[in-house]
């Protein structure tokens, strides 16, 4: 009587030897039946006996940089997003969609929305494990909701997280507020980066009064040692005349309004907001452009007898003109 059972076994040991052979004969040189190599630098497979060409344009699935230690494959390796300072975590951490649905967009069952709520919940409660934590994920929100309102770029959101960050290592924040001390380390960021917004700009966008924030901006500036330059009236015109739809001839009038009034010193003392302003509505007479004070008063937002007073100063210094 023969036995059944040892059949699969047989088989299973030819297929195996049939997919070795197969194997041996892919790593074999077709002509020759020399071994083969791999050519990296040409994306080929050769014979090392006869020097056939066997396989060619592989695809490199390596790295586009080349390291020779590995600290220095270290730093250059790419894994995941970028970290970044406008997240509490740096954005290390993992987060859970809010939507309710799978990988394929289908959405989820009963049990699986109330599984992934559950893990939400503390998965929220690990990513902020402290008062530390919770602070400043509160901060970097405020800082991101206001620079989007500006419309600051992210560098300026970069950079006011760094700043707050600071403060906050530094125990700067006792006995004043989150949102003061974050507004305050965004006017210091857009100052810094040549992207100035004025203060009642960002009191109009923060949670706190603007004599608030200019006592904290000048507290942490003081504090940190932030360098900052005084704020140019020039880096509001492109602004200004973008948002009351002016001529690019309007703009550069206004630029050379301001750099003779800077030469005269007519500068010393006054709002850059207002001078901006001024300059923007004087060019824009001199260009015959129809721009009232009102509608630069609201780009501005500053008093339209700020812009009239400084507009007739501009406009006595400019070489040969007469003020009407």
């Amino acid at each position: 009587m023969t036995d059944t059972r040892t059949r699969p076994t047989e088989e299973t040991e030819t297929t195996g030897e049939q997919t070795k052979t197969q194997a041996d004969e892919q790593q074999r040189c077709p002509e020759c039946g020399g071994p083969l190599v791999t050519d990296e630098e040409r994306g080929e497979r050769v014979c090392d006996d006869c020097g056939l060409v066997v396989e060619e344009d592989a695809v490199d699935r390596g790295p586009e940089w080349r390291a020779f230690d590995a600290s220095e494959r270290e730093q250059k390796s790419r894994v995941g997003a970028p970290t970044t300072n406008m997240m509490h975590d740096k954005g290390l951490s993992t987060n859970i969609d809010w939507r309710d649905r799978d990988a394929y967009g289908n959405s989820l069952g009963s049990r699986q929305r109330e599984k992934m709520q559950r893990l939400r919940k503390w998965n929220e409660r690990f990513r902020t494990r402290d008062s530390k934590e919770r602070n400043l994920k509160q901060a970097l929100g405020e800082i991101d909701r206001m620079a989007s309102s500006l419309g600051l770029p992210d560098t300026v959101r970069e950079t006011a997280s760094v700043i707050y960050r600071r403060a906050l290592d530094e125990d700067l924040l006792p006995g004043r507020s989150i949102e003061g001390v974050a507004t305050g380390a965004l006017y210091a960021a857009a100052r810094q980066a040549r992207t100035p917004r004025s203060l009642d700009e960002l009191t109009a966008v923060s949670r706190v009064e603007k004599d608030e924030i200019a006592r904290t901006y000048r507290y942490i500036a003081r504090e940190l040692g932030l360098e900052i330059e005084p704020a140019d009236p020039k880096s509001y015109v492109p602004r200004f005349a973008s948002e009351l739809d002016l001529s690019d001839e309007t703009e550069r009038r206004a630029r050379s309004l301001l750099d003779t009034a800077t030469e005269k010193g007519l500068h010393s003392g006054k709002s850059p907001v207002g001078l901006a302003a001024a300059a923007v509505y004087a060019a824009a007479l001199l260009t015959n452009e129809k721009v009232t004070q009102s509608e630069v008063s609201d780009v501005a937002n500053i008093s339209e007898v700020t812009i009239r007073n400084r507009y007739h100063e501009l406009l006595d210094a400019e070489e040969g003109t007469i003020a009407p």
